[in-house]
Formats: structure tokens, C-alpha cells, sequence
């Protein structure tokens, strides 16, 4: 599986999607910071599983249509900083989906995340985490999940990587910073969390118009080979 994901900066960067979903082969794109009002159903080979609707800047999920179904979303407001209750920027900061695996028969949960801007403390960003966490197993109990996004968390990643790892998750950073507009503030702002995958890969890609570069997470479950050892198989 293969997934991006974006703070789209205000929409702004909207107009890059759909080659970047064609570019790199995903199979599900989170989204950040979109006008809900004006985005697509479909957005290359993937389709619009729900996005939120309470938000001024909203989240998004899409899949591809050919290889999952859409079982159950659940949209989630979680705990509020100062700055969501002066501009109120996003009620919901959590879209989770539960997919099944057509091919395979198997069920995961894949969610768009944004936690609370740098003006918020850390505090807050990790009972938000935790929060959506919970949320997520609710969601369906003892899948794979899979949480990527805009986490706002560029320093003391390792003690948030320990507080997931004992409620049993796995934080993994990209390979190079996601947020580079101020030059003090520059650094790790977009993480994937998860549990029952093994992440082969996190990848950050280009800048575009966004303020965040997009990640590329490549994740799998147990008992799928990755392309690399298929291909090393094969030869």
C-alpha cells in the first residue's frame, strides 16, 4: 500500500494532486488543509471515501476504487487549543476509513490527521494522538492501522515515539523535513503512525506549492513480500 499525504496549505496546492497520486502509484491519498467545498469525487484512479464537514480547513480521505471499498468513515473533533477556539480553524482533526482489501480479503484502517498548530503545547498534540488513536481501534478492533499527517510536533519526536510505542503503535519519520516556511520552525512536521503494518518506506517528496512537502508512505501487511524481495525472488 502505498500513501500520500499533504497539508495542502490552504488549498492551495489542490492543483497538484492528481499528478502526484499518478506519479508515485498510490493507492490512498490523506489530505490536510482542503476546502472541502471544492474538491473532487475522484482524483486519478482514486475515489472520495469522505471528507470533513465541520471544519474551515478540512480533511480528506480518497482510495482506489479498483482495489478497496470503503467499509466506515468516522469523523472525530478532538481536544481544542486556544487557537481552534479564536479562528476555529478545524473542529475535526481526525478522518478515519476502514477499507477492505478486495483481492485479499482483508480489512485495514487508513486516517488523515492534523493536530493543533505550534502555538498549542505539546501536551495537547499528544492527548490529541492518543485520542485519535483510540478512535481508530474503535474503529474496527485489532486491524492494521495506519495514521499519517500533519502532527506539528518538529521537536521531542522521541518522547512522542515512546508515549505511541506503549499504546502499541510505531511512529516513523520520512527521510527528510516536511515543513520548511520559517526558517526556526523548519524540520519534522508529517508522521505516519501504525500498528499491524510494516513500513518499508517513508519517503518526503518535492516541494510544491504547500509550505509541508508531501510524504510517500509505502507500508505492507504481515505476510506480504515486499516489491524488492518479489523482484529479487523472481530473478
Amino acid at each position: 500500500m502505498k500513501v500520500i499525504s499533504y497539508n495542502l496549505r490552504k488549498h492551495r496546492a489542490a492543483v497538484e494532486l492528481e499528478e502526484l497520486v499518478e506519479r508515485h502509484g498510490a493507492d490512498v491519498l490523506c489530505v490536510q488543509e482542503c476546502d472541502t467545498t471544492d474538491i473532487p469525487e475522484r482524483i486519478g484512479g482514486l475515489v472520495l471515501a469522505d471528507s470533513t464537514n465541520r471544519n474551515r480547513l478540512g480533511l480528506a480521505v480518497y482510495y482506489r476504487e479498483n482495489t478497496y471499498r470503503a467499509v466506515e468513515v468516522r469523523a472525530l473533533a478532538l481536544k481544542k487549543s486556544l487557537h481552534d477556539y479564536v479562528l476555529k480553524p478545524a473542529e475535526e482533526r481526525l478522518l478515519g476509513v476502514r477499507l477492505h482489501d478486495i483481492d485479499h480479503g482483508r480489512e485495514v484502517i487508513v486516517a488523515s490527521f492534523h493536530a493543533a498548530p505550534l502555538t498549542a503545547l505539546n501536551s495537547l498534540r499528544r492527548h490529541q494522538i492518543r485520542t485519535a488513536l483510540n478512535e481508530l481501534a474503535a474503529l474496527g478492533e485489532g486491524l492494521p492501522a495506519l495514521m499519517v499527517g500533519d502532527y506539528n510536533y518538529p521537536v521531542f519526536k522521541e518522547n512522542l515515539g515512546q508515549k505511541v510505542r506503549e499504546q502499541g503503535y510505531e511512529l516513523s519519520l520520512s527521510d527528510a523535513r516536511t515543513y520548511t516556511r520559517y526558517r526556526f520552525f523548519r524540520g519534522h512536521y508529517d508522521f505516519a503512525t501504525s500498528v499491524g503494518f510494516t513500513i518499508d518506506q517513508v519517503r518526503t517528496l518535492p516541494q510544491g506549492l504547500s509550505d509541508h512537502l508531501p510524504i510517500l508512505v509505502t507500508a505492507r501487511l504481515p505476510g506480504v513480500a515486499a516489491a524488492a524481495d518479489v523482484a529479487g525472488s523472481a530473478a
